[in-house]
């Protein structure tokens, strides 16, 4: 692998002056810098990027750190936030936390070895304030994607959780539901506590009452979900929720396969909708009812705040809160046009 000093020689000047071309600092000639960077082409010489970030204090790395890579939100706010970060010069390096405070501890011991030059962050949960206490007390700017830490005030790009979530069950009322389920993510989610909050805003603004055994909690995350339908779906007639409103896609997922393992129609014998589609999947014959978020823009937005709060430590912070919108397909029947409920 060439070195600085293998460059110097070849270009026959000094390993100071190739240095100064590859930080850009210092004064070099248009014509000599043209010729060692031509010789670092011929020479496939990389810079090596620990030294660069010791010379010019930056090192033009930021990291993505998100809960779940396999839920489409996600994967396609990780394309917004890398597409916005190449546009302005920059590498992003991913991680995955699971919703696992414990990875996420080792992510974030890595960025802060790594000095990247800012953090976009989507935390696991309310716990996730001693890692962002950790960021703040090495100065390493960040902006919170998606969720909300209570005893943080930072930059922030959220989605409306209570609103969308009020207005997803506001349609469902609408045709017809009247017991209608929630299938939530757990308390220490700021989001699950938001979509909650609009499941119940719609039910009291309908004279619906708020059933505790109506609701149930479990982790976003797919491979950590561990609860069962069966209570709901073997009560007495009467007793049975009519539709299911998961509180985002990969919870949509779990209660779509169980209720394909216990024989259930859906949507002719129980309708299913949920906060968050199910990306390209969805795309070219859509099925699921859902409340879409703009997730490449949660992205785009991100890298934007970031650098802003990179140039600028000392401004107040910004919020960004981005508009959902519903969409009402094959999985919700209308009760109110068919007056029929089926069985099962």
């Amino acid at each position: 692998m060439a070195t600085i000093y293998d460059i110097a020689k070849q270009a026959n000047v000094s390993a100071m002056t190739v240095s100064r071309v590859i930080n850009n600092t210092g004064r070099v000639s248009e014509k000599t810098r043209t010729k060692v960077k031509q010789v670092m082409e011929e020479m496939h010489y990389i810079p090596n990027s620990v030294a660069r970030c010791l010379v010019t204090q930056e090192s033009k790395v930021l990291s993505l750190l998100i809960t779940d890579i396999s839920n489409p939100f996600f994967t396609m706010m990780a394309r917004g936030a890398e597409d916005m970060a190449h546009k302005y010069g920059y590498r992003l390096m991913f991680g995955n936390s699971d919703e696992n405070l414990d990875k996420e501890r080792q992510y974030v011991e890595m960025i802060l070895s790594m000095r990247v030059d800012g953090v976009l962050f989507a935390p696991s949960n309310d716990m996730s304030i001693e890692h962002l206490r950790w960021l703040e007390r090495q100065n390493v700017p960040f902006v919170l994607l998606d969720r909300e830490v209570p005893g943080i005030t930072c930059d922030t790009v959220l989605g409306d959780s209570r609103i969308g979530a009020k207005q997803l069950v506001r349609e469902l009322i609408k045709r017809g539901h009247r017991r209608i389920a929630l299938v939530n993510g757990l308390e220490n989610v700021s989001t699950a506590r938001e979509r909650r909050l609009g499941y119940e805003d719609a039910l009291v603004e309908a004279g619906l009452p708020i059933e505790e055994n109506f609701m149930m909690s479990s982790s976003y995350v797919h491979d950590k979900q561990q609860f069962t339908l069966s209570h709901w779906l073997h009560a007495e007639p009467d007793k049975r929720p009519t539709a299911i409103f998961a509180a985002n896609n990969m919870l949509a997922m779990s209660v779509l396969n169980k209720l394909e393992e216990e024989g259930v129609k859906v949507p002719e014998q129980i309708s299913v909708a949920s906060y968050d589609d199910l990306g390209m999947l969805e795309q070219v014959n859509p099925f699921l009812s859902v409340v879409s978020q703009p997730a490449y823009e949660f992205g785009q937005q991100g890298i934007q705040m970031l650098l802003e709060r990179i140039r600028n430590r000392n401004q107040g912070p910004q919020s960004v809160k981005l508009p959902c919108e519903i969409h009402i397909n094959r999985s919700v029947q209308d009760l109110a046009a068919s007056s029929l409920i089926a069985t099962y």
